[in-house]
């Protein structure tokens, strides 16, 4: 949609059409403002987005996104969205060898006494299963204690201790908030491969260990714990896209214009007004705006308004690493107790023990890629088949994502193509370690012959999304609280200018995908802040 005339003026300009943005544009339309989003690429979404990765076949997957659980269901009932969050059956599948043999931990959802039996299997005994349900319970009472917050003004650090403590949670306060998470782990949980699958929500997507000091590890494990007061991860119905495409249309349903291949140029901060240039194509554009809200990151949104960038930190580094594949079949597994159907169904843990994840971290911080690589995989389309052509569900295909722990930007930085490949070859020993057929001969081939499997790293989602140093989180997680005292009151997405915001991932309480920052954005400019 082109704009007319040559200068226009908008309540509200959104630099960006990831979730996030999207989110944001729904509430200010539906409040009747006039709102612009600009969007850089072909299509909306952002890291949400899905796609034909692979053209021959008609298999829509988000190349860079992929479960969601902190998405708050206020927002979806707000907003009037039609999403629907599928469950997964399975939590999780952890293949281990055992006195030369080949086991798995299976935690179901669904079968509790499975659950049980699997953990005890590991050889600790009753006690290991109470520690694990102990766990779970402190899980879900931190999150009952905190979830509501993250769409309400930043308390302080010292009003939620207070409210810990008078809930008789002072200990998990300090096991959460004040102590290396590493410490709660150990001392509830004995087994080496069930501390590791819980530890990984202390990774995902950050450049951490279980005693560092920053406690990057434990904000990582608080995000991936507190979802909707559960920290469940579901499957997005249709694909991560479908949430994109469900958020745009309402937009625009709503009056607000969203326009993409924008190529933003510069924000002039102004008053009363702000200004915006960009072009579309060989035109140039510029637009007046009461508002700005940025859902790019901080180092784009400083270099829009002419502004040295903030210098990023040791923590703030990206280390995601994500295959994308399409199969013709689920490979067999050399754990004879155990159907593919339900190894996959659920979190696929491949080399995720606690102390081995302690080594690849060691490694990576030594500049070097993990010989042994620590990662999960999910597979969408046994919660959800529609993401496949009617063709390629009654064919049997599927497809997996891979997510890969301590593979930071600063591997990949010298040579980005060969240190891909090298992870990829090392992603495809270590889940074949497990398998009782190479994966390869289970993955399909396009029409040149090329096996269907796309990767991503760090380095790529800097050159793709703009993302510094690759982080998908933007910038490192923060607390869910104020962390000074500036902070108490705020939003999390105010800026050091006046009527620009940053409504993405880069805002306090950011992260994932979660439309929180989004709606506290738009709450600030309706005059909720």
């Amino acid at each position: 949609m082109a704009i007319q005339p040559r200068i226009s003026r908008y309540h509200t300009v959104i630099i960006g059409g990831g979730h996030n943005g999207l989110v944001a544009a729904n509430y200010l339309a539906r409040a009747g403002k006039k709102v612009l989003v600009l969007e850089k690429n072909e299509t909306l979404g952002g890291a949400t987005a899905s796609k034909r990765v692979f053209p021959d076949y008609e298999a829509h997957l988000s190349q860079y996104s992929y479960l969601v659980s902190l998405f708050p269901d206020q927002i979806v009932e707000e907003l009037d969205l039609q999403l629907k969050l599928l469950p997964r059956r399975i939590a999780s599948y952890t293949p281990y060898r055992a006195q030369d043999q080949y086991r798995g931990l299976l935690i179901s959802h669904a079968d509790e006494p499975a659950s049980r039996q699997s953990v005890l299997d590991l050889g600790y005994g009753e006690s290991e299963w109470q520690g694990y349900r102990r766990v779970l319970r402190q899980q879900g009472t931190f999150a009952e204690l905190v979830w509501d917050s993250l769409l309400q003004p930043l308390r302080s650090k010292s009003d939620f201790e207070k409210r810990f403590r008078q809930a008789g949670q002072s200990q998990l306060w300090q096991d959460f908030v004040e102590k290396p998470i590493g410490h709660f782990l150990e001392r509830h949980i004995q087994s080496d491969v069930l501390r590791g699958v819980l530890m990984t929500d202390a990774k995902i997507g950050a450049y951490t260990s279980a005693y560092d000091k920053s406690l990057l590890q434990n904000r990582t494990f608080i995000y991936h714990i507190i979802g909707n007061k559960t920290g469940e991860w579901r499957v997005p119905e249709g694909g991560m896209g479908t949430l994109a495409r469900q958020l745009a249309t309402n937009a625009e349903r709503h009056g607000a214009t969203l326009l993409c291949n924008a190529d933003i140029h510069a924000i002039q901060v102004g008053s009363p007004q702000h200004q915006v240039s960009f072009r579309l194509g060989d035109e140039a554009y510029e637009v007046e705006a009461e508002y700005i809200l940025s859902n790019a990151s901080t180092t784009e949104l400083c270099r829009l308004l002419g502004e040295k960038p903030v210098s990023p930190k040791s923590e703030d580094e990206g280390t995601a690493f994500k295959i994308n594949m399409l199969l013709k079949k689920l490979p067999d597994l050399k754990d004879p107790n155990v159907r593919p159907e339900d190894a996959f169904a659920g979190t696929f843990h491949i080399d995720q023990s606690y102390t081995h994840m302690e080594g690849t971290f060691a490694q990576a911080a030594a500049g070097k890629v993990p010989q042994t690589l620590a990662g999960e995989m999910y597979c969408h389309t046994l919660t959800d088949p529609t993401i496949l052509s009617t063709e390629l569900q009654q064919k049997g295909y599927h497809t997996f994502t891979y997510f890969g722990l301590d593979l930071p930007y600063k591997l990949f930085i010298a040579d980005p193509i060969n240190a891909k490949q090298e992870v990829i070859k090392r992603f495809l020993s270590g889940i074949n370690a497990y398998l009782a057929e190479p994966l390869e001969d289970c993955l399909a081939r396009d029409a040149q012959g090329t096996l269907c499997l796309e990767a991503k790293s760090a380095w790529d989602l800097e050159q793709e999304l703009n993302l510094p140093r690759g982080n998908i989180f933007h910038n490192t997680l923060s607390w869910f609280f104020a962390e000074d005292a500036s902070e108490v009151g705020a939003w999390g997405v105010e800026t050091p200018w006046e009527r620009v915001l940053v409504c993405g991932s880069s805002a306090k309480r950011g992260g994932a995908v979660s439309g929180i920052p989004g709606r506290n954005a738009a709450r600030v400019v309706l005059g909720g802040g």
